[in-house]
């Protein structure tokens, strides 16, 4: 799952790299920023999650 995770996130910042430069040539600053700040919340709503599951899973081990 953890490596998953780590492929996942980089295929998101290829992707919003991309987008990224492509947006800034073609003179698209604003969505240029907007496509990277998108990139940012998915990335941290995915560690989020992964976060809660530890928390959840610590929670069960010791029967919190």
């Amino acid at each position: 799952m953890g490596v998953d995770l780590i492929f996942q996130i980089a295929a998101i910042g290829i992707i919003v790299s991309v987008l990224n430069q492509l947006l800034i040539r073609s003179g698209r600053e604003e969505q240029a920023m907007l496509t990277t700040l998108a990139g940012l919340i998915v990335v941290l709503m995915m560690i989020i999650n992964q976060i809660s599951t530890l928390f959840d899973t610590i929670k069960t081990v010791f029967g919190l």
